[in-house]
């Protein structure tokens, strides 16, 4: 089978809404070694795919291209947040977002971006879900005071204003340890 060219590859990401013609694209690609992220965001926006196919192509992706893992995560994750929230009350971008956290534990995007996926007046995602994942990440980013005051506005939007205070506390420790 010839080789599509990359400008084939991406018309055909763009604007292909056959599975199978996406999908010999998307191989082909794999096959070229093409670890182009902007390339690939053009497949992640087609409107054609649904989300099981997504993350079919996002998870075959990220093996193939370990080095492009956590922009493939966070990316998905981004596209499921807009698209598919209504569905799933985002329960597949905070699956993608623990991902790229899971790739980069260091990097405080993805706790901060699935933190801007709550809606308190629906509790959705739960905030207990959220708020795991943000103490969590405490484990693993060196500047947590962006995720202790993150931490500490969760809680004030579900009322608990104790806890709320704690972790404004410790942000504040935390500014005052750096200075």
């Amino acid at each position: 089978m010839p080789r599509l060219s990359v400008e084939e590859i991406r018309a055909r990401f763009s604007n292909s809404s056959d599975f199978n013609e996406i999908f010999d694209a998307f191989e082909d690609a794999i096959e070229q070694r093409i670890e182009d992220v902007e390339l690939y965001r053009l497949l992640f926006w087609n409107h054609s795919l649904g989300p099981d196919e997504l993350c079919l192509f996002g998870e075959k992706l990220a093996k193939e291209f370990p080095v492009i893992s956590y922009d493939v995560y966070m990316w998905l994750a981004s596209v499921f947040e807009v698209t598919y929230s209504s569905y799933d009350n985002f329960e597949l971008a905070i699956a993608y977002y623990r991902k790229a956290a899971s790739v980069k534990p260091n990097e405080p995007d993805p706790y901060l971006d699935a933190c801007d996926c709550y809606d308190p007046d629906l509790n959705i995602p739960p905030a207990d879900v959220l708020i795991d994942f943000l103490k969590d990440g405490l484990k693993h980013v060196s500047h947590r005071k962006v995720l202790l005051l993150r931490l500490s506005h969760l809680y004030h939007l579900i009322g608990d204003d104790e806890q709320s205070n704690f972790y404004r506390d410790l942000a504040d420790e935390a500014d005052r340890a750096r200075n």
